[in-house]
């Protein structure tokens, strides 16, 4: 039976401590394009010997950093990577709203999102979870059939055949690359680091970056109204929800796989508005979900859990509850507040030196946790990243990269 308390519960000070420290990491690494609270949650678990105050305290602190990066990673991921107004027609959904002058309104469907997404993922995980308790042992026993049917429907979805080729060579590489590098265990600076830093920069950061060089940044954006109707919104936030608990429940499904999943249920008008909102909701109720399915079926589905679940910190279920929506309110107004500063600033600034900087840090992420490996796989990978735009596809196929390890553990 699933361990969990029917509501959140109050935060103690020491804890409530903690969890502020992870406002503050999960809002560094929302905000840096190519870190992730994942990062940070590796790092804490790797020094939590040395850190005073109980382990429930360490995983308010790696929860809170989690929750906050799924508020705050729009806001770079709006910023940079703006392509020329020409190639509008193939930007992500929430380019072509920058492009459109709409990045304020963008900032606050995404906060929309991910907020409404929180609320539904706490009424609905406990009985959700109970239910894929039931099923777990057959859905393990079956895990590589559910994935290649993933993998066929995200296919499927592409609209002509000619993109659907290009889709599963996308997929085929990807999983080809994951298959050469995801057994190596190189060493950087950084005792907590890996292959996926380097790996996950390469695939989704680089060919961002190179494809924006010769674009024009960030034009003026208009005010921030929504233009979403609150059906709208609270429908695709929704959706977002029950994609964020495909991907909290199965291992191997990212919260971009999920969003194309459930994008069915998102109403067609819509557009680009209504998948942002989706998207964040999927990004931040994955957190959530996964959360449970630790605490339910012990199987940590993100780094932060495998960081909480190293150190023993989910003892408190409900007070981990309370630091979710701690950090998500905090996660909210952090994004309204600073992310239309974020947009001016990288507005007015020149947008190629902008670029290339990001991509050094990228550089230095990989060296730092994977040293001169991880350099040569983020290479490797920003090549293999360059491939969906080329062919004309997602850029989610390129999420087989993880299906070698799945299939094989």
């Amino acid at each position: 039976m699933l361990p969990v308390p029917a509501a959140p519960q109050p935060i103690g000070l020491t804890t409530l401590g903690y969890a502020l420290v992870g406002v503050g990491l999960g809002t560094c690494s929302g905000l840096t394009p190519g870190l992730h609270a994942n990062n940070f949650a590796l790092l804490l678990a790797s020094v939590v010997p040395s850190l005073p105050g109980p382990t429930v305290a360490l995983g308010a602190a790696m929860l809170a950093a989690g929750v906050v990066h799924t508020f705050l990673d729009v806001v770079p991921a709006l910023a940079l990577g703006v392509p020329d107004p020409a190639t509008a027609a193939v930007t992500l959904p929430g380019h072509r709203l920058v492009l459109d002058g709409r990045g304020r309104e963008a900032l606050r469907l995404s906060a929309l999102g991910s907020g409404l997404a929180v609320v539904v993922a706490l009424v609905a995980a406990v009985p959700l979870t109970r239910a894929v308790e039931a099923v777990y042992p057959t859905l393990r026993r079956h895990l590589p059939l559910l994935l290649a049917a993933v993998a066929v429907v995200l296919v499927a979805t592409e609209p002509t055949w000619r993109r659907r080729v290009g889709a599963v060579t996308t997929l085929g590489v990807a999983a080809g690359v994951g298959w050469l590098v995801l057994d190596l265990d190189p060493t950087g600076p950084i005792a907590a680091g890996g292959v996926l830093a380097p790996l996950f920069a390469g695939l989704f950061g680089a060919p961002v970056l190179i494809e924006a060089l010769s674009g024009e940044g960030v034009p003026p954006q208009a005010a921030p109204t929504v233009t979403l109707d609150r059906r709208t919104i609270l429908g695709t936030a929704g959706a977002g929800a029950g994609a964020g608990a495909l991907v909290g429940y199965l291992p191997g499904v990212s919260a971009a796989v999920g969003t194309v999943l459930v994008l069915p249920a998102v109403p067609g008008e819509s557009g680009a508005r209504g998948f942002l909102v989706a998207s964040s909701g999927a990004n931040t109720a994955n957190t959530i979900f996964a959360l449970f399915a630790l605490l339910a079926l012990g199987t940590p589905r993100t780094g932060v859990m495998v960081a909480m679940d190293r150190v023993g910190a989910v003892a408190s279920a409900g007070v981990l509850l309370g630091t979710a929506c701690l950090a998500a309110a905090v996660g909210f107004a952090l994004v309204v507040s600073v992310g239309d500063a974020y947009l001016r600033t990288v507005g007015r600034l020149n947008y190629t030196r902008v670029s290339l900087a990001t991509g050094g840090l990228l550089v230095v992420v990989a060296y730092l946790f994977a040293g001169g490996v991880g350099l040569a796989i983020f290479a490797l990978a920003a090549v293999v990243g360059l491939l969906p735009p080329a062919l004309g596809v997602r850029r989610v196929h390129l999420m087989a990269v993880l299906a070698p390890a799945i299939v094989l553990s």
